[in-house]
């Protein structure tokens, strides 16, 4: 072989290979600061998905790329604190979840890239500027929780048809919840439906809204935050003991008890949140890669919980339910 040849497949390679295996040759990988709104284990799954994929496309955790996890396990107030961290480590992507974190990280930096495996409504919260070209440092992927709450109800009156009188649990202080609750009281409404709202800011608010109930709601709506999410199975154990049925956005509710949930799938919003870290790594900038919307919606449906409560779920719904836990 020719020398000139040699030399031309040799660096027509080296461009193929990804970023992190260049800067390994050079003694440092490039670093993804990982911040997970909840605890390290609820969100095993979820990790576990963006990692794989991550190694699907070249990239090894611990040879080609390094990934610094932090957990705020539902505290609002670490969303910060953990994003200065990063800065300060001077990773080159950062990675969360949720509306109120994304927020919160573009407060403290507009230079490192901020990628979103889910956030409800990102251009009405202001997360980015244009869906098609978000401008700025970050984009990722839009969960449409709040677009999908008519649908939310239409699965739930099919299992509670009697439904006349609704409890909306959420965090107030959360700017995507609010807004989740505001969908839900909105939709509530034209349906005829009287609405209780249960105000929540900690953990330790949860027995508090419960107490506060006095006429006994026929069901009871989760709005999505890492607040609601990181508790639960406290929120799921007031609602059994209320005998209520209830509805959320994500699976992991339906596991702790909840009736049943209608929303994207976060494994999946996760495995295509490495392909936008994967871009960002080979060199484009986060403000040109557009918003994506979710491509898998799932209806997990608690048989069990059905049953305790005193409901026939149709089979109908069961059939067209992507999962059924018993």
């Amino acid at each position: 072989m020719r020398r000139r040849e040699f030399l031309r497949i040799v660096c027509g390679a080296a461009a193929g290979w990804p970023l992190a295996a260049q800067a390994q040759q050079a003694g440092k990988p490039p670093t993804i600061g990982f911040l997970g709104p909840l605890t390290q284990s609820a969100m095993s799954s979820w990790t576990s998905a963006f990692v794989q994929r991550l190694r699907e496309l070249g990239w090894i955790e611990g040879r080609t790329v390094a990934i610094e996890y932090r957990w705020a396990e539902g505290n609002t107030e670490r969303f910060t604190a953990i994003t200065k961290e990063f800065v300060q480590l001077k990773v080159d992507v950062i990675v969360t979840q949720g509306t109120s974190i994304v927020l919160a990280a573009k407060q403290v930096t507009s230079d490192i890239p901020i990628v979103f495996a889910a956030a409800g409504d990102p251009l009405g919260n202001g997360l980015v500027a244009n869906l098609a070209r978000p401008g700025g440092n970050v984009t990722g992927l839009s969960s449409q929780s709040s677009d999908s709450v008519g649908k939310r109800f239409e699965l739930l009156r099919q299992i509670v048809p009697k439904l006349r009188r609704l409890a909306i649990l959420g965090n107030v202080d959360s700017s995507f919840a609010a807004l989740e609750m505001g969908e839900v009281r909105s939709a509530a409404r034209m349906l005829g439906l009287e609405v209780t709202t249960l105000e929540i800011r900690r953990g330790e608010d949860i027995a508090t809204a419960f107490a506060t109930l006095k006429d006994q709601p026929d069901a009871l709506y989760i709005a999505t935050d890492p607040l609601t999410l990181t508790h639960r199975n406290r929120i799921q154990t007031f609602a059994l003991v209320a005998r209520l049925p209830t509805t959320a956005v994500f699976r992991e509710f339906v596991e702790s008890g909840a009736l049943m949930s209608y929303g994207s799938n976060l494994p999946s919003q996760y495995r295509r949140a490495a392909q936008y870290v994967d871009k960002i790594l080979r060199g484009a900038k986060a403000g040109d890669i557009p918003v994506e919307q979710p491509t898998k919606f799932d209806l997990v449906i608690n048989v069990t919980t059905a049953k305790a409560l005193g409901f026939e779920v149709p089979a109908t719904l069961l059939t067209r339910a992507d999962e059924v836990i018993e």
